[in-house]
């Protein structure tokens, strides 16, 4: 059965996801928390892209970015399901090659058990 991306849709989720773990690197931060009822193969995960990033073009961008590297680690299977994650993306990121972004959240995620 192939897995899909779902996104994140209610408030309470977000703050509930925001008071889970996190990891930090140059790009983003990652924000996860397991989910306490897991009966469909989606992974949940939004992606945020601030204000502060710039113009809406540069935000879709890196959004899309995101959600393309994520599409590729679901590939894989180097994710683990049974939790919710939030990116919330850094300023470095517009300027950065695709390749360093993979890079850098496919080793995140190896850290995630």
């Amino acid at each position: 059965m192939k897995s899909q991306i779902s996104s994140l849709k209610k408030q309470k989720d977000f703050k509930s996801i925001i008071k889970g773990k996190k990891i930090n690197n140059k790009y983003l931060t990652i924000f996860f928390r397991k989910l306490s009822d897991k009966s469909n193969k989606n992974l949940n995960i939004s992606f945020v892209a601030k204000k502060k990033l710039g113009n809406a073009v540069k935000r879709n961008r890196t959004k899309r970015r995101l959600r393309n590297i994520m599409t590729q680690i679901l590939k894989i299977s180097k994710i683990n399901l049974n939790y919710s994650y939030l990116l919330i993306a850094k300023q470095n990121i517009i300027d950065a090659k695709f390749s360093e972004i993979k890079e850098v959240v496919f080793k995140d995620y190896k850290k995630i058990k």
